[in-house]
């Protein structure tokens, strides 16, 4: 990929979501902000907090936005838009960091485009940028339990067994995020979808 990128981690505002499944999103922007030294402020045009700088190597990077909604998820498409309308970003280099429950937990898996298969987030994502063809960079959070409510599960902490791995997967996730950025989707999922879940 080339030009600018925004990376956008996907969660609810306020302390009582922070540590939940749906908030994996802004987890793992933590992590890269934490690998490139910055610290999050307030966005001017967007409700969001960004950090702007480069990744990869100095002189051969990528200029890059990290960004972590602060609106609830349902509303994760006005942020978005707004974001890559100052920045001047494409739909497709915006990459939404976001909580996959179709997807074993510990797994890393990437996509652009196709559908939001029921996360609210991107289906408002979707309507706002007025495109599909944004990338997705997905975490396994695991299924429900049988007869456990969708919303319960994403907005539940995650188990002791899963907290001992959670730093792990963040891990890869912004190791993910940061190769989709410079060297495309098919490098990325050829680095990624090979490797086995991190599991608790």
């Amino acid at each position: 990929m080339s030009s600018t990128v925004l990376i956008v981690g996907l969660g609810n505002p306020g302390p009582q979501y922070a540590q939940t499944r749906h908030n994996i999103g802004h987890m793992c922007l933590d992590v890269m902000a934490g690998s490139a030294g910055g610290r999050f402020s307030s966005a001017k045009r967007a409700a969001a907090e960004v950090i702007e700088g480069r990744l990869g190597l100095p002189g051969q990077g990528v200029r890059a936005v990290l960004a972590k909604t602060t609106s609830f998820m349902n509303v994760s498409g006005g942020p978005v838009s707004s974001l890559a309308q100052y920045y001047g970003i494409d739909p497709d280099h915006v990459i939404v960091v976001h909580d996959e429950i179709d997807t074993e937990f510990g797994t890393v898996r990437l996509k652009q485009g196709g559908g939001e298969g029921g996360h609210n987030g991107l289906r408002d994502i979707t309507r706002a940028l007025g495109t599909r063809d944004y990338l997705r960079l997905r975490l396994g959070v695991g299924r429900p339990h049988r007869g456990q409510d969708t919303a319960d599960h994403v907005l539940s902490r995650f188990s002791a067994a899963e907290r001992k791995v959670l730093d792990d997967l963040l891990i890869d996730g912004a190791n993910a995020a940061e190769h989709l950025a410079l060297h495309g989707l098919l490098s990325a999922q050829n680095e990624f979808h090979q490797r086995e879940a991190i599991r608790p």
